[in-house]
């Protein structure tokens, strides 16, 4: 095809539009003729809905704007206590979710006990003070080991946990040289005494 041919005076190319920016909304504010480019939010029960404003009108709008506006007071604390769980409802602790009663808390108590009685509580912690002392636990057969031990602290084979505790805070409180004035002379029944114990507290004597 020659560059003088009749067709390519026939050919026409489209130009493209230039792309149409979109309006802005007109202000909200009543008589205001400007676009309203910024966004302010309607309000309670409107949530995510918002009104436009031009610049002038949308800082009048932000200086009046109340959330709780229409609401008394005992409204507003329900709603600000609602908004800590995000809405979701929510019970009371207790039996069953309910407010725990004379009957909860026998039922407390007893869960609680059973749950003590499997686990090891020398300072009586769990129980509280006005709860009958727990039974020591099963006592482990007394060994050539745990005997000498028991000599050490000056202690019959039959002595419990609650008695080599003591006796042991006793001799190690007239044994250390803090309590002689700074003697020395008794580190090594000290050291004897503190061999022992760890001996015996391994072995569940105490």
């Amino acid at each position: 095809m020659k560059l003088d041919s009749k067709y390519f005076d026939a050919i026409r190319v489209k130009g493209k539009r230039a792309a149409e920016k979109p309006r802005a909304p007109v202000c909200a504010w009543e008589g205001c003729d400007e676009a309203g480019i910024y966004k302010a939010p309607m309000g309670r029960d409107h949530e995510g809905q918002y009104l436009h404003f031009c610049v002038d009108h949308v800082r009048q709008y932000n200086k009046s704007y109340n959330y709780f506006s229409g609401l008394d007071d005992k409204d507003i604390q329900r709603h600000l206590k609602d908004s800590l769980t995000g809405g979701r409802p929510t019970w009371k602790m207790g039996h069953n979710g309910a407010a725990p009663g004379d009957a909860a808390k026998a039922a407390t108590a007893t869960r609680a006990r059973r749950w003590n009685g499997r686990t090891r509580d020398p300072f009586n912690i769990f129980n509280g003070e006005d709860a009958p002392p727990r039974p020591e636990a099963r006592r482990p057969k007394v060994r050539s080991l745990e005997a000498k031990a028991l000599k050490t602290l000056d202690l019959s084979q039959q002595a419990s946990g609650e008695a080599i505790r003591a006796r042991y805070k006793n001799l190690v409180k007239q044994l250390h040289p803090d309590a002689n004035g700074g003697d020395r002379g008794t580190e090594d029944r000290l050291r004897e005494v503190i061999q022992a114990y760890k001996l015996l507290k391994q072995s569940g004597f105490c």
